[in-house]
């Protein structure tokens, strides 16, 4: 039986009340994780980890960190600088859109994750995660409902995830020309779906993933 989220426990602004809980505990590497591009037609998955240094003062220093959708693409990239000086480690993992075919997107995302935190240059002690067990990872973990709303490790983490996972997809623009990659990331958007009618799929698009072709054709 599915238990209803109750939104009232969103803050206004997310804040350290998860890590600092854990940070009193002695556990001094807590990560926050968070993915981007799960829902897009084309391009990989990407996983972002971070960790913040133990010190619930540093919060100041995150004020006007939030969910990336929340945030326009030059407030996210400006953040995407100044978190490599504010936290101790991060990095951020792929999964290709072969592998999101071959595996499935969720199996295919835990995949970037675990590839984000292999290449943290301290092991985490803890993990928040948005919203996703990972039943392959033996690191204790918290999923968090609306975890990107609620805790600053995991909007950190939305925000590297989603300006990486964009630059990438704007470079794949130009080696994939047509389909306007760096418009719409690889998002299910009108002008992509026809793009696709045009010229079929590309080497980076999921084939797994249907693509409404009746709404396409109707508008063409």
């Amino acid at each position: 039986m599915r238990v209803k989220f109750e939104r009232s426990l969103i803050p206004a602004d997310p804040d350290l009340s998860f890590e600092n809980a854990l940070w009193e505990t002695g556990l001094r590497y807590v990560a926050g994780i968070d993915e981007a591009g799960r829902g897009a037609l084309a391009g990989p998955v990407a996983a972002a980890a971070v960790i913040f240094p133990d010190d619930v003062r540093i919060a100041a220093s995150l004020k006007g960190i939030r969910d990336s959708k929340q945030m326009t693409p030059a407030s996210r990239c400006a953040w995407a600088i100044r978190l490599d000086g504010l936290s101790i480690a991060q990095a951020v993992g792929f999964a290709s859109a072969q592998e999101i075919d071959e595996l499935g997107i969720v199996p295919a995302t835990r995949l970037a994750i675990r590839r984000a935190l292999t290449q943290l240059s301290v092991s985490p002690q803890h993990l928040l995660v948005d919203f996703l067990n990972l039943p392959e990872c033996d690191l204790p973990q918290t999923p968090l409902v609306k975890g990107d709303m609620r805790s600053l490790s995991i909007s950190a983490a939305s925000i590297l995830a989603k300006t990486a996972r964009d630059e990438l997809l704007c470079r794949l623009d130009e080696e994939y020309p047509g389909y306007e990659f760096a418009a719409h990331k690889g998002y299910g958007t009108l002008t992509h779906r026809q793009a696709i009618q045009r010229l079929g799929y590309s080497a980076i698009h999921r084939r797994s993933f249907k693509i409404k072709i009746n709404e396409v054709l109707g508008s063409i």
